[in-house]
């Protein structure tokens, strides 16, 4: 793995030629003086040989050094600097990993202490998420309805962001405060829309994990859905949530009564044979901790990420040096070396 670092680069290194016509033109320059005439002759300048030297003689090359820096500032602005991050190369392997997760009412239910289901679901991903590196991971949530939440990314801390977000479908409405969320459970919708999420993925191992609660009662059959999603090559485990015979539910007024848990364990199992995968039970958090190890531990392929980060132009700099410089230069040739030269 290569990490991001600092780098800098010349977009037009070939335009650095360019100083070897200005180192050109300036030797040049330098023997046509020496070669040019005297404009007056003395007989004898032994005797101006002991006369002071003013400061303008002292420095008259400073308007030809001026020039000079400018016409390489300007030949390095040419060239087009740039910064900015190295790419960012991560090998390794990993999966394309999408979570399937039921938000239907049931999921309120107050078996997996001290929080809800869902609750608790949601925790379990997040700790999971902490060891990723490689896995690009996505959440589909679903009722009756399928919704994608988080599309596959390696931006975990968004992904724990955005699934800290997820609320019951009973908690749901719209901007106009009218509930339009409907509820039950359609797995069958739930794997249609993760399926989408990995479409056109060059990963090749991809999979699939259904938390669920309840039977299915609305929509896609289950198992059919889980066949086809299997045939493009995407594996699907199951997991069901709760324990069995009656669970503490909230009433809705501060209480709480006993509703009898309908989780179809026979459909989340044909669900995970039919598409080459395993289902599993969890009735507390510690329980759905252990079965999301299990399926930490999947085959993984080899993949590889990179990220580009765009390189920022710094010519500019280079261009406005060489135009304050080449001004100095002008301005003292026609103030205080104004015919000194």
């Amino acid at each position: 793995m290569l990490g991001a670092m600092s780098d800098f680069r010349l977009a037009h290194p070939w335009a650095l030629l360019f100083l070897l016509v200005g180192a050109g033109y300036w030797v040049y320059q330098r023997r046509r003086g020496n070669t040019q005439r005297a404009a007056l002759t003395y007989s004898d300048a032994a005797r101006l040989s002991g006369l002071p030297t003013g400061w303008r003689v002292r420095f008259r090359a400073v308007p030809d050094i001026l020039r000079g820096l400018a016409w390489v500032c300007l030949v390095i602005g040419l060239a087009r600097p740039q910064g900015g991050d190295a790419r960012e190369v991560l090998r390794g392997r990993g999966i394309d990993l999408v979570f399937a997760l039921d938000i239907s009412g049931s999921m309120a239910a107050l078996d997996f202490e001290p929080v809800n289901r869902l609750e608790a679901a949601k925790a379990v991903i997040g700790e999971f998420l902490q060891g990723r590196t490689f896995d690009r991971v996505g959440v589909v949530a679903y009722a009756r309805d399928a919704y994608s939440l988080v599309p596959l990314t390696l931006d975990y801390d968004v992904l724990r962001e955005l699934l800290s977000r997820v609320r019951l479908v009973t908690e749901l409405t719209d901007p106009t405060g009218s509930q339009t969320f409907f509820d039950g459970t359609n797995a069958g919708a739930g794997l249609a829309a993760a399926e989408s999420m990995m479409r056109g993925s060059p990963t090749q191992s991809k999979v699939v994990v259904l938390l669920t609660d309840g039977a299915n009662n609305a929509g896609l059959d289950p198992v059919l859905a889980a066949q086809a999603v299997n045939t493009l090559g995407i594996t699907v485990y199951t997991i069901g949530m709760g324990k069995p015979g009656d669970v503490p539910f909230p009433d809705g007024a501060g209480g709480v009564i006993l509703v009898e848990s309908d989780l179809d364990e026979l459909t989340l199992t044909a669900m995970a044979d039919s598409a080459g995968g395993a289902y599993f039970r969890a009735e507390d958090s510690d329980g759905l901790r252990r079965v999301i190890t299990q399926i930490d531990r999947l085959e993984r392929s080899p993949v590889q990420r990179q990220t580009v980060v765009p390189w920022q132009d710094m010519a500019w700099v280079w261009v406005w040096a060489a135009l304050i410089l080449m001004l100095g230069e002008r301005l003292l040739r026609v103030t205080i070396w104004n015919g000194a030269l």
